[in-house]
């Protein structure tokens, strides 16, 4: 669960054919279906997941929807649960990566840990762990960030920030480092938990991502 209105303070969260033509009308089957098998994964917490909307409704499915039609040959599995921590990606990086064998990995994790006042370190390891086992299975990444309240102190925020420009450096990833730019300063795009940007708002967050995410998709 994330804390919108904390990220506001800090800015002032087919019938039988003859053989030969089954085999020629099988050539460009299996060529579609190879295309198809890129896969985009998301791995994030409930932003990404979508709390409190549709399913429709959330920029991971909205992202899904603009790569249908924008983005032949690929497709979006978003494994995003609701409160995850980068503990929780870590642990289950390497059975998404086994099931869905993705071209590019999405990580958008980290604020959970933050709002917890989790060690930095603690969650960089988690992170890097993430990245390592993307790209050792062949997949780009792109590492979504987020930014921590000013009431957690200067030096827990900007160590925050830097673990993921750090990392991506690091790795070579692309980053974007904060994934509620578009909306951070507007309380009314946020729901009334004040934790989750509402469904008007979505289609910034995808925008705002797909800035990213779209040249890698190739």
């Amino acid at each position: 669960m994330l804390a919108s209105a904390l990220l506001l303070s800090a800015l002032a969260p087919l019938q039988a054919q003859p053989a030969a033509a089954s085999k020629a009308a099988a050539r460009p089957a299996a060529a579609a279906a190879t295309k198809a098998a890129r896969t985009v994964l998301f791995m994030g917490d409930s932003l990404s997941a979508g709390y409190g909307l549709a399913a429709s409704e959330g920029w991971v499915s909205l992202t899904a929807e603009r790569i249908a039609k924008t983005k032949p040959g690929w497709r979006v599995v978003n494994a995003s649960i609701s409160g995850e921590t980068t503990a929780g990606g870590a642990s289950r990086i390497a059975g998404e990566l086994q099931r869905n064998r993705p071209a590019v990995v999405v990580i958008e994790l980290g604020a959970n840990d933050g709002l917890r006042g989790l060690q930095l370190a603690q969650s960089r390891a988690n992170l890097e762990r993430m990245i390592q086992a993307a790209q050792a299975a062949k997949a780009q990444v792109l590492l979504v960030g987020m930014r921590m309240p000013p009431n957690l102190g200067k030096e827990y925020t900007q160590g925050f920030e830097r673990n993921y420009r750090e990392l991506s450096q690091k790795y070579a990833t692309q980053l974007l480092p904060f994934l509620l730019e578009p909306v951070a300063m507007d309380r009314a795009a946020f729901q009334a938990d004040n934790l989750h940007p509402i469904a008007s708002a979505q289609p910034k967050l995808r925008d705002h991502v797909w800035t990213k995410l779209g040249p890698m998709l190739k």
